[in-house]
């Protein structure tokens, strides 16, 4: 994060804006602007079919295009974790989940437009109900696939495109 800085001050304009805390707080010495960037919240879903394979979008833009996530996102202000994660879903595969069951948090790194923000995922188990069609998130999702998921080596197979998504498969794993 040391290389999330401004050049300018936002609240005055002076140049004098100091990064501190490895790119985490900003202070401008001018007019006391005083800026932390604190961690983000974001939520993702494990949903397995009944063949027993996992649900992964690929992405349609960066970070990590191309490479593969679960459905997921941030949480937005005022929103509950659980909430969040029904509310992604259904944006980004058209379905609203019968359930969501907690699985496991994990730190991430969320680099956008060359501004790294760090992130807690909080991670989901999810049911999808009896007859559902998957319908992609223009602009988000390319397209689904079905991955057999069945041990650590299948998960380091897999063009996973974060970190803490990596580690909540594994988590699954280890409960399953």
């Amino acid at each position: 994060m040391e290389n999330n800085r401004f050049n300018f001050c936002p609240e005055c304009g002076g140049k004098n804006i100091q990064t501190l805390m490895n790119g985490r707080k900003w202070l401008c010495p001018d007019c006391g602007f005083d800026l932390y960037n604190n961690v983000a919240s974001a939520v993702g879903l494990l949903i397995q079919n009944s063949n027993g394979e996992i649900l992964f979008e690929k992405r349609s833009k960066d970070p990590r295009k191309g490479f593969l996530t679960i459905p997921g996102g941030f949480t937005e202000p005022d929103e509950t974790a659980d909430n969040a994660a029904f509310r992604e879903c259904q944006e980004e595969t058209g379905i609203r989940p019968d359930a969501v069951k907690y699985l496991c948090t994990f730190p991430n790194n969320y680099e956008y437009k060359a501004v790294k923000y760090k992130t807690c995922d909080i991670f989901f188990t999810a049911d999808l109900p009896a007859g559902f069609e998957l319908k992609p998130q223009q602009g988000e999702v390319d397209c689904f696939v079905w991955v057999k998921i069945q041990n650590a080596g299948d998960v380091e197979k897999c063009p996973i495109a974060f970190e803490s998504v990596k580690n909540a498969l594994l988590k699954w794993l280890e409960e399953k």
